[in-house]
This record gives C-alpha cells, structure tokens and sequence, in this order.
C-alpha cells in the first residue's frame, strides 16, 4: 500500500516540479524512477530497490506478468487520447515543410538511426529498426515547456510545435507496426506466412478501431449514453476495443486504439473535447504512474549496458548528425533562413510516447527471447533524457547564440473580436504588426478571418492560451469586450504573459460616470467605453491619419479629437513606421515632428 500510493505522490510532484521549473514533466519522472529503482541498489543497506515493480519474476508490485498488462493497458489510453488530437485538417493547414518534417525528416532518422544501431551496437536488423522507428517521434509534452519560456519567431514555433503535434500519433502508429511486423516475422521467418499474419493483424487493428470510433460517435450523437458516464463509458470502451482485437489478432490492440482515436478526433462531435479532457487528465496521472514504474524496473545491469563510448557515439549521430539533416532537408524553400533551421534541428527532445512504448515492447520483446531486445528500452530511455536535457539546459542560450531569440515581443493579443476591434487589428496588420484576435464568438472569429486576420476561437477563462508556444512574441494585450468584469480578469491573468510591454483594457460605464481615471489601464480614451467605440466604428468604419508637426500640434489634435463626441485617438507611429501601443493620455512618449497619430471618427481639417 505504501509503495503504491508513494508512486502516485511522488508522480504529482514530478509534475508540479516539471509546471513550476517549467521542464518537460518526463524528466523529473524518469530521474525519480530511477532514483527509486536501479541508483537506490547503492545505497541501501540490503542492495535491493526501494521501488521494485517485478523481483524474481513472482514478486514485486506486479508479479508475473502484471507490469506488462499495466503498460499495455495505460499506453492503450495514452495512445487513444494522442489519436484524439490529430485533426485532419492540421495536416493539410500546416504547410509543406511541417509536412517534409513529418515524412522525409522521419525517415531520414528511422534509415539513419537502424543503420546507426546495428553497426554501433552490433544489434540485429530487426531491433535496430524497431529502436530507429521509437526515436523519430517529438511531442507536445516535451517541446512545449522548452519554448513556452523562449521569445521566438511565430514561424519557428509553429514548425516545432505542429511536428511535435502531428508526429506523436504517426510515430505511434508506425512504431506499432514496425514492432509487429518484428514479432510476426521472427514467429514465422520472414515468410508467406508472415506476411499473411502482418496483413491480418493490419485488417483487425484498422478495422476494429473505425468501427469503434463510429459506434461511440453515433451513440453519442443518438444520446445514448448519458452525460454523466460519457467519459467512463468512452474508457471502457477504449480497454474494451485493445483487449477485443487482441484477441482476434494477436498484437494489434494498440493499432486498433490509435485509429480509433485518430478517426473520433475527426468527426464533428459537439461532446468530444469532454471526452478529450477526461482523456487528457487521466493520461496526467497515467503517466506519472507508467514511467517512475518503468525507470524503476530498469536494472543496474540495464544501464551498464550502455556505459561504453558507443552510447555517445550513437547519441550524437542521432541528435547532431540526422536530426540536422532531417531539417534541412525538409524545409528547403521554406521561407525559413539558415540560422532558423539550425535552431529547429538543435530543438529535437523525444518524449513520452517513445519511452512508454519502448518500455513496452522491451518487456514484450524480453520476455520472448528475442537477442538484442535488452538495449530497446535503455537505449530509448538515453535518447529521452539526453534529448530533454540538452533542449531544456541549452535551448534558450542556443537561440541567443543564432540570433533568433527576439530581443522585444512586439507581438498584439486583443482579448474581443468584435466589429472594431477587427477594424484596429486589420490596420494594424496593414502596417507591419502581429496582431491575435481571441474571442469566444464563432461568428467573429469567422469575420475576422474572412478580413485575413489571425484569430482563434478561444475562452479567457481556461488555460489553453497560456500553452500556446506561438504566441511567445506577444508583448501587448488588449482587452475589448462588451464585459467589463472579462476584460478585468483577462488583464489580471495575462499580464504577466502577454503584456510585458503593456496591458490595456477599455474604459467601462460606471468609470466614465464616475469619472474614475486610470491611465496606466485604459486604452484609447478615458471616456469611452464599448458602446461608445462601436458607435463610433459603425459610423466611420476607417482609421485617419494626421501627421505631427510638432508637440504643440499634437496637444492640439488630441484635445479636438477629445472634445468630439464621435472621435477617439487609437496610436502613434514613429519616423521608423513602427505603430506605438499607448494607453490614454500618455505623456511618456516623446513626440517628434513626423510622427503620426491614428484616430477613427470625423475626418480633421
């Protein structure tokens, strides 16, 4: 009991150490695990692990082979929910080098990293490519946390965050494959036979997971299932789906799972991100438990196995020679220059689905016999520190280093999508500014990209934005909703994240009636609240320019434009065209002749 519920503890805090270090939380697991597993051999007084999940074969926490029917049950779950997130449509959005990334960039490590195994390690063919096929798969989990503190281009974030996205599914599918292809052919040689059984082993996995994937979503979509059980019934359904074709094709459950997921997280299903979050909170705790487990089941004699040169030298053509060459070849033409590429082939941590499957398919692998299948999980464990490491001590240092660290977020977040606030956010586009318009309306958001604009349907009250790497050049928020209280609360929560360089919100009612100033808060004006910035915009649906002769003309201009009723000051923009955000009345900026001031309403004679 104590050891169970020490593992579920030590889990949680592994992950709040990973949130507040802001690290990818594999790390702090693995290092737990193996601190409690195979290092605790050192130091305790009967050289026996503090954690020992199977000792003896028969003993232990999971004896026999209950370990093994743990993992392959969590990874069926784990698996399940990254299928969840693969979007059809992010496939074909994200343009052509992502995709080189995902294909070419994969194949270059899986060729390059078997080839590297076998002649390094002296490793049969089979486990070679099994090994390659694990490490070409990044994720969200790991590249997130190292960016989310690193200011960079949106388009290097995205390359790196939609690789990480995309690749976790696909890497998972075809690690599967390739394992059971393994495991086929070694039971029948490589033969009609085999090829026979690898076929039919697709046919179920495939199978088995569409028609899954289609019974849940139409008893979801005929209410058969009440609201209340919808996420334990899609659980159970998940366990039920591995086990059901397992037992038609030996094997093929995690195929099975993963098309399951990937054919669901493509339907168009109101109740799906429930299912989603339930999935992503049991994965939370899932993996906490799965990979302190899996680092404490390796063994001294695991890890010794690897205390040789050849360890480094396969580190380093993975992570300095393929990946590097993965990149640059898949993103010739991309727009991107070298000193960008350089950086996304230096960002490469694998993470938690390669360990968790190679930990499986280790077990599984062992347990047959198969030579060479003992350096699987050691290997990948060392590809997954090593990467995460490295990305997590060097990446920003890196960045600074090739000069794609951005010196200042010069970035625009406007909380509220509204018909003015496109109309700020278009011209601000117009002229040179990266603007992200948030809105909880599907209508606006529709608008707004129908003008080109860059917006995301989103709700200030979760934390999904706080997670997005591609708003890392955000420096100003702007809040413009018709609530008061919502674009409080945005300023309160985002500040510190997206408004470095300043966070304003506008004017409410109750303020302007009570004639409450704050100049450090309130943007544009302090009289004028969202009614009044609507009106204003429905009647002069355009920005003016005036240019500044001097100080004088420009206290004058304020002050007419202030003192109509139908006209509001926006920004100024500087002698280098760059368009300064100021809150109302801010007297710190200096005016030089040839600024400009930008103000919607009555056209200035």
């Amino acid at each position: 009991m104590l050891e169970l519920a020490g593992i579920i503890i030590l889990g949680i805090i592994a992950q709040w150490v990973a949130w507040r270090s802001k690290t990818p939380a594999i790390l702090p697991l693995i290092l737990i695990g193996l601190f409690v597993g195979p290092i605790s051999t050192l130091i305790s007084d009967d050289g026996t692990k503090w954690l020992e999940p199977v000792w003896n074969g028969t003993e232990g926490l999971f004896p026999g082979e209950r370990l093994f029917s743990f993992v392959s049950l969590a990874i069926s779950i784990i698996l399940f929910e990254g299928g969840l997130t693969l979007k059809k449509e992010e496939i074909l959005n994200v343009g052509p080098a992502i995709l080189k990334l995902i294909t070419l960039g994969s194949t270059v490590t899986f060729f390059g990293g078997g080839i590297a195994a076998h002649f390094i390690f002296n490793l049969s063919w089979p486990i070679s490519f099994l090994f390659s096929a694990l490490i070409i798969v990044t994720g969200p989990t790991v590249i997130g946390p190292i960016l989310r503190n690193i200011p960079l281009k949106k388009d290097v974030s995205a390359v790196l965050k939609w690789e990480g996205i995309l690749i976790d599914p696909i890497g998972a599918l075809v690690a599967v494959l390739i394992f059971e292809f393994i495991r086929v052919g070694e039971g029948y040689n490589y033969t009609i036979e085999a090829l026979i059984e690898f076929v039919k082993l697709i046919i179920v996995g495939f199978t088995t997971g569409f028609t899954s994937a289609y019974g849940l979503y139409y008893a979801i979509k005929k209410k058969v299932i009440p609201h209340y059980l919808l996420n334990v019934v899609s659980l159970a359904l998940v366990l039920a789906v591995f086990v059901m074709s397992d037992l038609f094709a030996h094997e093929s459950g995690l195929l099975a799972v993963v098309i399951m997921g990937m054919v669901l997280g493509n339907m168009k299903l109101e109740r799906l991100k429930e299912i989603l979050d339930f999935k992503e909170s049991l994965s939370i705790l899932l993996i906490s438990i799965l990979f302190i487990l899996l680092a404490a089941n390796i063994n001294i004699e695991d890890m010794m196995l690897l205390y040789k040169w050849e360890t480094i030298l396969l580190f380093g053509i993975v992570v300095f020679v393929l990946r590097p060459l993965g990149v640059f070849l898949s993103t010739t033409h991309s727009g991107l220059n070298f000193n960008e590429k350089l950086f996304i082939s230096w960002v490469g941590p694998r993470g938690i689905v390669a360990a968790g499957i190679a930990s499986l398919f280790g077990l599984k692998l062992t347990m047959q016999g198969e030579p060479g299948a003992e350096y699987i999980t050691p290997l990948v464990f060392m590809i997954v520190l090593g990467t995460v490491l490295l990305n997590a001590t060097t990446a920003r240092l890196f960045a600074k280093i090739v000069g794609v660290f951005l010196k200042s977020s010069d970035g625009i977040i406007m909380i509220g999508a509204s018909n003015f606030a496109r109309l700020i956010a278009d011209y601000l586009m117009k002229n040179g500014r990266r603007v992200v318009l948030i809105d909880n309306n599907a209508e606006n958001i529709k608008r707004a990209k129908l003008l080109g604009l860059e917006a995301m349907k989103g709700n200030v009250y979760s934390d999904e934005l706080l997670e997005d790497v591609e708003l890392n050049d955000i420096g100003f928020l702007l809040a413009v909703t018709g609530s008061s209280y919502l674009n409080e609360y945005a300023i309160d929560k985002f500040s510190t994240i997206f408004g470095e360089n300043g966070s304003f919100r506008i004017a409410t009612t109750d303020e302007i009636t009570e004639g409450n100033q704050k100049p450090k808060a309130h943007l544009f004006t302090h009289k004028d609240d969202y009614i009044n910035l609507s009106e204003v915009v429905r009647d002069f649906p355009f920005v003016n320019e005036v240019t500044i002769n001097s100080l004088e003309h420009y206290t004058a201009l304020l002050k007419e434009i202030n003192d109509e009723s139908h006209s509001i000051p926006l920004f100024l923009k500087d002698n280098s065209d760059f368009i300064h955000i100021i809150s109302s009345l801010n007297e710190s900026f200096k005016i030089e002749k040839g600024n400009v001031l930008m103000y919607i309403g009555k056209t200035i004679v």
